[in-house]
């Protein structure tokens, strides 16, 4: 999907949309399970997906304590400084966007759409950024911080709340994509125990999730598994396999996806289902969460939708 520079009319947030997709595909036939998709790109083409999930606590805070700025952290291509930048404008508050590494020439279509939606974007060196230095201009007061992607136990809250949106209690498995980790752990607080999160992680090598995911969860003990096998080279990046699955998949199903999260989602369960992880009669429900916004910086053409 190639999106504008130019951004239309901001719009509100509509969880009407979500809707549940039933995925025909002969594989699930010759498996013997069912799948849905939970449709959470559908609320709003900028606060897409999970991640007005994950803000919703932040920002009723920051309105509870009279936070006029939302302060975060994110890189050129982050969803989740175009969701902030957008929620804040419906919300109207101000935002501050710190962003990774020096400015460039030409920014992102992803950062011109935060400066569109109002957000300043103050950028920092990559090693400030490692150690999530706040620049000495935003040390105020009167700024509500929210960190990287939302992480944190509101977050992880908000992010629970998305298992409303269905009838969960109906899946044996709630899979998802994870970046920070944050939409795992809360899923987890949401999912019954007699069900078990599958979480693909789009990281290379990331091996302290596990452990960022269990600082979220404040001794809740539902099943999950996290997988490490699908990065396709690591954050935000791909291979020519990636993109031909999601090809595949959209033709098949029709339900876009991108390549950062929800393209090795759909492909690691796809692969999983394949070699039998799952056994006959399981229930999966993949929560798509959005994201659709990073596939701009991909040569048109490249994917068919």
């Amino acid at each position: 999907m190639q999106w504008p520079l130019l951004y239309f009319d901001m719009q509100e947030i509509d969880l009407s949309n979500i809707a549940i997709n039933k995925l025909l595909l002969p594989l699930l036939i010759e498996k013997k399970l069912e799948a849905d998709v939970l449709r959470l790109d559908q609320i709003n083409p900028l606060v897409s997906g999970n991640k007005w999930f994950k803000l919703r606590y932040y920002l009723a805070t920051a309105k509870q304590e009279n936070k006029k700025t939302i302060v975060t952290f994110g890189g050129a291509w982050s969803n989740h400084i175009l969701a902030t930048a957008a929620a804040c404008q419906l919300e109207g508050l101000k935002s501050i966007g710190i962003i990774r590494g020096e400015e460039a020439a030409n920014l992102s279509p992803t950062l011109l759409r935060a400066k569109e939606a109002g957000m300043q974007l103050v950028f920092i060196s990559r090693e400030d950024y490692s150690i999530k230095k706040i620049p000495e201009q935003l040390n105020n007061y009167d700024y509500y911080f929210i960190t990287e992607g939302g992480y944190g136990i509101p977050g992880a809250d908000g992010a629970a709340t998305i298992l409303d949106y269905c009838e969960k209690e109906k899946y044996t498995h709630i899979c998802c994509a994870a970046g920070t980790g944050t939409m795992t752990a809360g899923l987890i607080k949401a999912a019954l125990p007699q069900q078990q999160v599958i979480s693909i992680s789009v990281l290379k090598n990331n091996m302290m999730l596990e452990q960022d995911v269990k600082s979220l969860l404040n001794g809740t003990e539902n099943s999950f598994q996290l997988f490490h096998d699908y990065h396709f080279g690591g954050y935000a990046k791909h291979q020519p396999a990636l993109l031909e699955f999601m090809n595949s998949f959209y033709l098949q199903v029709k339900i876009p996806s991108d390549f950062v999260y929800t393209g090795k989602l759909f492909f690691a369960i796809s692969d999983l289902i394949r070699n039998n992880f799952f056994i006959e009669g399981s229930k999966l429900l993949l929560i798509h969460s959005g994201g659709l916004q990073g596939n701009a910086s991909l040569k048109k053409g490249t994917l068919i939708f």
